[in-house]
C-alpha cells in the first residue's frame, strides 16, 4: 500500500470496535507464528492500562495494539473508554522529528489537534524518547461519538523521497486497511519465511476459539497449551481449560 498518507488511512479504517478486534487477531496469529515475543511483528496487550478492554465495551480500561518491524518503524493503537488513538513513526520518513536534528519535533499539524481526551498519549513514555520528543510521523484518533477518524492537518513535505508516502502511513497500516485473510497470509508468508494457512488465518481474524488443528494448521511446533498466557494477554476468545492452564 504505497503513495498514501494518513488521509487515506483515515478513510480507510473500520470502527473502533472492529479495528481492535482485527488488532488482537493479529497479535494472536503472530503469537502462534513466532513463539518467542521477541520476534514477533504485531503484538496486543489487553491489560496495558488500567483495568481490561475485553472487546465488549465494557469497563475503562486501556489497551494497547502494537506494531514494530524491527528496523526502527513502529505504532501504537490505544483503545479505551474515550476512543481510540492511533500513532505511527516511519524512522526514514522526512517528517521524522529527527530529520531536523537541530532541533528534533514532530511535523507541524501530526499532533496539534488531537483532542485533550488523548492527549496524554502524546507525551506518554513509551510513545517518546528519552528527551521527551514524540516518536511520530502520523496520528489519526476517533471518539466513540465521532462518524469518522479524525486527523490533524498536516502540509505533507514533496520532492524526493517525500512524494507520496511522506508520513509512513501506507506501509506502516496496511494490514489494518486490507484486513483480509489473503493479505496477512502473504505478508506473513513473506515475514516469517514459512507457509502460511490462509484458512487458518480467516479463522483466527474472525475470534473464533483456537483449537489444536489451527494451532498446528499455522505452526506445527507450537501447542495450544503453550499458548494460553498469549490467549489472555490478548484478550482473545478462548475455551475456559486453555485459560485455566495458566493456574496449573
Amino acid at each position: 500500500m504505497g503513495h498514501v498518507t494518513v488521509y487515506d488511512v483515515a478513510r480507510a479504517l473500520p470502527g473502533i470496535g472492529e479495528l481492535r478486534d482485527h488488532c488482537r487477531g493479529l497479535a494472536m496469529l503472530d503469537a502462534v507464528l513466532s513463539p518467542e515475543w521477541d520476534g514477533r511483528y504485531y503484538s496486543f496487550d489487553a491489560h496495558w492500562g488500567d483495568g481490561d478492554v475485553d472487546g465488549d465495551g465494557d469497563g475503562d480500561g486501556e489497551a494497547l495494539a502494537s506494531m514494530r518491524n524491527g528496523s526502527g518503524d513502529e505504532y501504537a493503537v490505544v483503545f479505551s473508554a474515550s476512543g481510540a488513538y492511533v500513532r505511527g513513526f516511519d524512522h526514514e520518513s522526512p517528517m521524522s522529528p529527527w530529520a531536523r536534528r537541530d532541533d528534533p519535533e514532530p511535523w507541524p499539524g501530526v499532533l496539534d489537534s488531537v483532542p485533550d481526551a488523548f492527549r496524554p498519549y502524546v507525551t506518554e513514555p513509551a510513545f517518546c524518547e528519552e528527551d521527551g520528543v514524540p516518536t511520530v510521523t502520523c496520528c489519526l484518533w476517533r471518539e466513540p461519538s465521532d462518524p469518522v477518524w479524525r486527523t490533524g492537518t498536516v502540509d505533507f513535505p514533496t520532492g524526493g523521497d517525500a512524494d507520496g508516502d511522506a508520513d509512513g502511513a501506507g506501509h506502516l497500516f496496511e494490514l489494518l486497511v486490507d484486513r483480509s485473510a489473503e493479505a496477512y497470509a502473504a505478508w506473513a508468508s513473506y515475514y516469517y519465511e514459512t507457509e502460511v494457512d490462509v484458512r487458518a488465518v480467516r479463522h483466527v481474524l474472525a475470534l473464533e476459539p483456537l483449537t489444536s488443528e489451527v494451532v498446528a494448521a499455522l505452526n506445527p511446533d507450537a501447542s495450544l497449551a503453550d499458548l494460553a498466557r498469549d490467549i489472555a494477554g490478548i484478550g482473545y476468545p478462548s475455551p475456559g481449560d486453555v485459560v485455566d492452564c495458566l493456574e496449573a
